[in-house]
């Protein structure tokens, strides 16, 4: 007979169902972090590990390192690592508080004449990263850096000084978007759904969704994937897809799409489970262990995606 009181075992997935087969691939193979969070969102498990685990990758600066983003090895902060810890913060919600008054002091040591973030920061520069990540000696000001990591602080209710000039670039500069890219894209739309302006944020959306269909930066057609080019730079097959620009039904990227390319969309992402249980990684590989540390990080977000669109799991 259990202990009176007795913590609840988590609910174990059907053997061979989606969520079950990317257990398996998760305990197999994710860092820490991963397998926390992994057990947080499907498991029921709480949100304290995580925490515990994304410190691992905090500095003293204020900012993350430790190649939180695979893709940048080496201990130093750099914008890309802290996004991504914020989002981490966001799906567990702690982005909040004094850790988050740490982040935007190191985002402001960081930030550019103009108020935003580069990409990557030159302290990289003697520690290992992708090849096709440049680190110049004074880089500019991206939206691919700031957008998301202003729409997050926006969404949480963040306010803090350095947030009101890194708003106005991330209008600005999503605003005046006529050639662009997919990641570019997916950063303006990680702002634009949090921004507080919501009929600005609506309308800028809008025109954004009418540049992706004629610039064919959405694959529409999973099984006509020769007929969207790749953009340049990016690797072969390294499409982007309707699911990828609206991860969930509530952002303003799904109003882009008809419901007949979003059936489509999510079919192929659901199809897309390999069969060790994870998925595929669509950009550039260039070391072992950065690949095998990302699959964890897009099996998760797929899994997320897809429960987020109701579709089944276990």
């Amino acid at each position: 007979m259990a202990e009176t009181g007795a913590s609840p075992l988590p609910q174990t997935p059907p053997a061979h169902s989606p969520l079950a087969r990317a257990e398996s691939f998760v305990w197999l193979t994710a860092r820490v972090l991963e397998q926390r969070l992994f057990a947080y969102h499907f498991l029921g498990a709480d949100s304290d590990p995580v925490e515990t685990a994304l410190d691992a990758y905090r500095n003293a600066d204020g900012g993350y390192g430790h190649a939180l983003e695979p893709d940048l090895r080496g201990p130093v902060s750099q914008p890309l690592h802290t996004a991504h810890a914020l989002g981490v913060l966001d799906a567990i919600g702690r982005c909040g508080g004094q850790r988050v008054e740490r982040v935007c002091r190191y985002l402001t040591s960081v930030t550019t004449p103009d108020g935003a973030l580069p990409a990557i920061h030159p302290s990289q520069r003697g520690y290992p990263a992708a090849p096709f990540i440049p680190i110049p000696d004074d880089p500019p000001s991206e939206l691919l850096a700031t957008g998301p990591v202003v729409g997050l602080l926006h969404r949480n209710q963040v306010w803090h000084a350095w947030m009101f000039r890194a708003t106005d670039f991330c209008w600005q500069s999503a605003e005046s978007l006529e050639q662009s890219h997919p990641y570019e894209i997916r950063a303006a739309v990680a702002f634009l759904d949090s921004a507080p302006d919501r009929p600005r944020a609506e309308a800028v959306a809008d025109r954004l969704g009418r540049l992706v269909r004629e610039q064919r930066l959405a694959a529409l057609e999973p099984d006509r994937l020769e007929a969207y080019p790749v953009a340049p730079g990016y690797a072969p097959g390294e499409h982007h897809f309707p699911h990828d620009y609206a991860r969930t039904p509530d952002s303003l990227a799904r109003a882009w799409f008809t419901d007949d390319e979003m059936v489509r969309s999510l079919d192929f992402l659901a199809g897309a489970q390999q069969e060790d249980g994870g998925w595929p990684i669509r950009w550039r590989q260039w070391a072992p262990g950065t690949a095998l540390e990302a699959r964890p990080m897009l099996t998760i977000e797929a899994l997320r995606t897809l429960r987020a669109y109701g579709r089944p799991l276990r």
